[in-house]
C-alpha cells in the first residue's frame, strides 16, 4: 500500500513539475485529491448489410486503453488544477473491405485501416466553491451535444466549459467550442452536422459552437430543463424537457419529456434548418421489471441536425443502427428491461426494444414520401460481482435494422452485433 502511495505522490509530482509549480504547499492538494485510472475495452463490431450494397459489411475487432488522470485542487478560495486523458486503440481485426464502424480509423484513399491510434487530452481547471471552469481538451454530457461514448474510444472537443451548482437545486452549464475529435480520429477537426441521407451539407464547418443552460430541481420527483446552442453559420437550437419520477402503487413511473426546436443560424451553410422534435416516453418499473413506451414526431421541413459524431440524444436515444431523425418521421417504441437480481444472477440485466418509423419524406432518389423504418434490439449485459474479475463488464448487443430506402440512402438494411468487455482499474 505504502509503495502504491508513493508511485502516485511520484507520478503527480511530475505533471507538477512540468507545470513549474515548485511551492509544495501550494499544491498539496492537487496531490491528495487526484484519482487515476484505466479502462480497458476490447470491442467487436459486425454490422452486416442486407440487399444489395457496395459494402457487404462493416466488422472490426479493436482493443482500447484509456487513462484518466484527475487531479484535485491546489488551496485557497480559488483552486487550481490539471487533468490528463491519453488514449491508445490497437487493430485485432479488421481489413480494407469492412471499415467504418467507428472502431479504427482508416486511410480514405483505399480504406485500409489503421494498425493503431493514439491520442492525449490536457484539461486546465480552476474552481470556486461549487463553480468550476475547465479548458482544453472536454467532453460534455448535455442534450444538444452530447460526447459520443458508443465506441472503442470516446469523443472529445476542444473549449471551454462552465459548470455551477452554487444555487441549490440548480446545475448551470456554459461553454464554448471549435473543435471536435471524432471516436476514430487523433487529429481535432472543425465542427459540421450529421448528414445521412444527404439531409444537410455535411462538408460545411464551423468554427464556434456555444451553449448555455441547465437543469433545475423543482422537486424531489420533476426536474427540469432548458439548453440553447448555436453553431455558428450551420444551426441554432432550444431543448426545452423535464423527467418526472414518482411512486405509482407499487412501482415507480418516469415520465420523459423532450422537445427541440432548431433553425439556421447566420449563413446557414449546412442548407435550410427547419425542425421540431418532439418526444414523450414512460417507463413504469416494479421490482425487477421495467416497461417502456414512448411516441416522438419531427414536423417543420427538413430533419434535426445535430453535431456530427455526437449522440442526438433524442426519445429514440440508444437506437443501435440509426436514429430516427428523418423529416416529418413519426416513431413509437416499446421497452422491456429485466434486472436478473432477483433470480440469484447479480449483475445480469436484459433489455429487449422495438421502434417503428413512419411518415418519412427524403429526396425522390432516395425514395420520395410515405417511407418507413424500424429496428429491434436485444441486449444482455454483466458485471461481475466478485473475486478476481470484479467490475469486469460484459455486454451484448444485436439489432435487426430495416427500411424501405432507396439502396442509395446512407441507411441500408442490416443485422447488427455488438460486444464489448469493459475493465476499469483505480490505479489510486
Amino acid at each position: 500500500m505504502e509503495n502504491r502511495h508513493l508511485t502516485k505522490r511520484a507520478l503527480v509530482a511530475c505533471v507538477i513539475f512540468s507545470l513549474g509549480l515548485s511551492e509544495v504547499s501550494w499544491a498539496q492538494g492537487i496531490i491528495e485529491d487526484s484519482k487515476a485510472s484505466l479502462t480497458l475495452r476490447n470491442y467487436y463490431f459486425d454490422r452486416d448489410y442486407k440487399g444489395t450494397s457496395a459494402q457487404s459489411a462493416a466488422r472490426e475487432w479493436a482493443q482500447g486503453f484509456i487513462f484518466r488522470y484527475i487531479s484535485g485542487f491546489t488551496e485557497g478560495p480559488v483552486g487550481f488544477g490539471l487533468d490528463a486523458q491519453a488514449m491508445l486503440g490497437l487493430k485485432l481485426d479488421s481489413s480494407a473491405d469492412r471499415t467504418g464502424t467507428g472502431l479504427l480509423p482508416f486511410d480514405a484513399s483505399d480504406r485500409y485501416p489503421r494498425d493503431n491510434y493514439s491520442e492525449l487530452g490536457l484539461t486546465a481547471k480552476v474552481k470556486i466553491s461549487k463553480t468550476e471552469l475547465q479548458a482544453g481538451t472536454i467532453s460534455t454530457v448535455l442534450p444538444i451535444a452530447f460526447a459520443s461514448p458508443t465506441r472503442l474510444l470516446p469523443q472529445t472537443f476542444r473549449g471551454a466549459y462552465l459548470r455551477s451548482q452554487d444555487i441549490e437545486g440548480l446545475s448551470l452549464h456554459t461553454g464554448w467550442m471549435d473543435r471536435m475529435n471524432q471516436r476514430d480520429s487523433t487529429n481535432y477537426q472543425k465542427m459540421t452536422v450529421a448528414a445521412p441521407n444527404g439531409r444537410f451539407n455535411g462538408t460545411a464547418e464551423s468554427d464556434s459552437f456555444m451553449f448555455i443552460g441547465g437543469d433545475y430541481q423543482w422537486s424531489k420527483a420533476l426536474t427540469l430543463k432548458y439548453y440553447h446552442a448555436e453553431l455558428d453559420d450551420l444551426y441554432r437550437k432550444d431543448y426545452l424537457g423535464f423527467v418526472d419520477n414518482r411512486a405509482i402503487a407499487a412501482g415507480n413511473l418516469k415520465t420523459d419529456f423532450r422537445y427541440f426546436i432548431t433553425d439556421e443560424d447566420g449563413a446557414g451553410r449546412a442548407g435550410p434548418v427547419d425542425n421540431r422534435n418532439l418526444g414523450l416516453m414512460f417507463t413504469y418499473s416494479l421490482g425487477s421489471h421495467a416497461l417502456g413506451a414512448g411516441y416522438m414526431r419531427l414536423d417543420g421541413d427538413t430533419a434535426m441536425p445535430y453535431l456530427a459524431g455526437t449522440e442526438p440524444l433524442v426519445n429514440s436515444e440508444g437506437a443501435l443502427s440509426t436514429e430516427f431523425l428523418n423529416p416529418k418521421e413519426r416513431t413509437w417504441q416499446v421497452r422491456y428491461d429485466y434486472d436478473f437480481s432477483k433470480l440469484g444472477l447479480p449483475g445480469l440485466k436484459g433489455m429487449l426494444r422495438y421502434l417503428d418509423g413512419t411518415n418519412i419524406e427524403l429526396p425522390a432518389p432516395l425514395g420520395g414520401s410515405g417511407l418507413a423504418e424500424s429496428e429491434k434490439d436485444v441486449e444482455l449485459s454483466y458485471v461481475v460481482q466478485g473475486g478476481t474479475f470484479k467490475g469486469v463488464g460484459l455486454r451484448l448487443r444485436h439489432a435487426w435494422y430495416r427500411n424501405d430506402f432507396a439502396p442509395t440512402a446512407s441507411f441500408r438494411d442490416d443485422n447488427e452485433l455488438r460486444v464489448n468487455i469493459d475493465y476499469t482499474i483505480a490505479l489510486w
